[in-house]
């Protein structure tokens, strides 16, 4: 049975479903689901609780764990991948490997001025230091809790003026500038380690960079010094001349002991000479044979007379004379 009211007609203009007129309705619009909402916010949700409960410490690094419950926890996170509890607990990341500060008058950015300080004789000198340093990993939930992550402001520049000040102090101009810098830098490393282990902190290095005095007081250090080297030079000449005369003195010294030896030697010599002639008179002769011979003809005789005997002039008187040659016969 067909609706014969003309204004129920499917075809007749409808302002909502058919404005036209023409052709069937369009379908009616999507219904959203419940359940796909719920596994939407489920996995958003799912998320954030993953995302909030694992944390990733980079290598060189440490971490220190606020629970909103308990405080900071002692025991700091290591390099890795970490679960922690999800809106709970809070990780804040320090950085461990080595750090330096520099305190110059050309300070770089983040850096502050040079340390003005004065000498012993309380002379001015400017002094521009670097520190080298860590923090100490098993202890950066201490130091998160008892300086935080301002410590190098709050803590580490102040300590490293006030003991290079100090330092400077204990000793002159002239003998920061000269021969006693590394003293300096041993006495502000030994007090800089005692101020960086109360505050969990690991002094690797202290650099002095520069130390400059007044222009007119380096100049009249300067012309001291070198007056004292040129007094040390003159000193060692001196030294040197006294040395080469005490040589001579010990050479001559020594020649005459030489000398007097030698005498000493040839008159024991003649001594003991004249003691075995006399008491061997047959040397005598022997010692006049060894003269003589062998250019004069001599014999000696073993008789008691002691007395020399020459064959020459025996020769001459033992020979016969020669008969005359008659004349004329």
């Amino acid at each position: 049975m067909t609706n014969s009211d003309p204004g129920s007609s499917p075809f007749r203009a409808n302002p909502v479903n058919n404005p036209t007129g023409n052709g069937p309705p369009p379908p009616p619009p999507a219904r959203f689901s419940p359940r796909l909402g719920w596994t939407i916010g489920g996995v958003v949700v799912a998320g954030l609780i993953v995302a909030q409960s694992v944390t990733v410490i980079p290598a060189g690094y440490v971490g220190v764990v606020f629970s909103s419950f308990t405080g900071v926890k002692p025991n700091p996170l290591q390099e890795g991948l970490h679960f922690v509890m999800p809106f709970v607990d809070h990780v804040t990341t320090y950085d461990a490997r080595l750090q330096e500060v520099t305190l110059s008058q050309t300070a770089a950015q983040g850096d502050e001025g040079s340390i003005s300080a004065r000498s012993k004789e309380g002379l001015d000198i400017t002094a521009e230091v670097t520190v080298q340093f860590r923090i100490d990993r098993a202890k950066a939930a201490i130091l998160h809790k008892e300086l935080g992550r301002n410590y190098i402001n709050t803590a580490l520049r102040p300590q490293v003026r006030a003991k290079v000040r100090d330092a400077i102090g204990q000793f002159g101009a002239a003998d920061l500038i000269s021969n006693q810098r590394a003293q300096l830098e041993g006495t502000i490393t030994t007090e800089l380690n005692k101020s960086f282990s109360r505050n969990n902190l690991i002094l690797d290095a202290i650099l002095l960079r520069e130390l400059k005095i007044p222009e007119s007081v380096a100049k009249a250090i300067e012309e001291k010094q070198t007056a004292e080297q040129q007094v040390a030079v003159e000193r060692n000449r001196l030294q040197q001349a006294e040395i080469s005369a005490q040589r001579d003195v010990v050479k001559a010294e020594g020649e005459a002991k030489a000398a007097i030896a030698t005498a000493r030697g040839q008159a024991e010599a003649l001594s003991l000479r004249g003691k075995s002639l006399k008491e061997n008179p047959q040397l005598i002769q022997l010692t006049v044979a060894e003269r003589l011979a062998p250019g004069i003809q001599t014999i000696m005789l073993p008789s008691d007379g002691n007395f020399l005997l020459d064959l020459k002039s025996l020769g001459v008187q033992t020979q016969p004379k020669a008969a005359p040659t008659p004349s004329g016969n």
